[in-house]
Formats: C-alpha cells, structure tokens, sequence
C-alpha cells in the first residue's frame, strides 16, 4: 500500500478542501473490518475518553442528525468494487476543531467496546494539525 494519506472527498457545501484524511494503516484495518462487517462509518463526538476517539461503526448503525456534521466522505476499495466510509462529527465538536486537518491514524491499544475496531488489539486515533491559509 502507499504511503500516501487518502484525503476524503468534500461534503461541506461551499468548501473545496478536504478535512479529513486517512493514513494507510487505517485505511488497511478499515479494509479488514468491510470483510467482517460490511459497510462503515465513523463519527466523532467531542466526549471525554473514549469519546474523545473517531469510532467506527456498521454503516447506519450510529444515528446522525441536526447535531451531527459530514466532514467527508472515503472510498477504500481497491478500485474494483466502491467501499465508501462516511466521516461524521459531532456539530459542537466541529466548532472546536474547524479550523484543524484531522488524519484517522491506527495505534496499538484497545479503543471503546462499540468501535468494530476494540477486538483486533488496535484502536483509531486522530491526529489534527492547523489548516494553512484558513479562510476567515
């Protein structure tokens, strides 16, 4: 796999940059975790904990609303068969972090017993940096 991140295609109205990456280790477990349980999504809240982690759910498992905001959206196939994985966050979490690039990163580690992720002894993690030339 390359060592390029994949940047998730754009879902805010009106924004033509992506805010949401995947590394190739997240996009390799997330791959694994199709075959076991079909389509995903993630979603990030702003909780303490656990909370404060992206998990990563069956697709619909997880009900988004008013309060939820689509960051992106990712393909993870191999080109053959599209695999899209959704990218929600929290609305009021938005508002702290819109003005960072976040990256979906795997570390070793158990993460939240209702991320798929909990049984491989891995975890999701978010790595965030600053947005160069940040509109005002």
């Amino acid at each position: 796999m390359s060592e390029t991140k994949l940047d998730a295609a754009v879902t805010r109205p009106g924004e033509d940059f992506s805010r949401v990456a995947l590394t190739p280790e997240a996009v390799g477990l997330l791959r694994k975790l199709w075959v076991q349980h079909g389509p995903l999504m993630f979603h990030q809240s702003g909780g303490c904990c656990d909370g404060s982690s992206p998990m990563c759910y069956p697709a619909g498992e997880f009900i988004t609303g008013d309060s939820d905001v689509l960051l992106g959206l990712f393909d993870i196939s191999d080109g053959i068969q599209p695999q899209p994985v959704e990218f929600w966050m929290s609305r009021e979490q938005f508002n702290y972090w819109s003005h960072t690039h976040l990256t979906v990163d795997v570390v070793p580690g158990r993460g939240s017993g209702f991320s798929v992720e909990a049984p491989e002894g891995k975890r999701f993690l978010i790595r965030s940096a600053l947005m160069e030339n940040w509109p005002v």
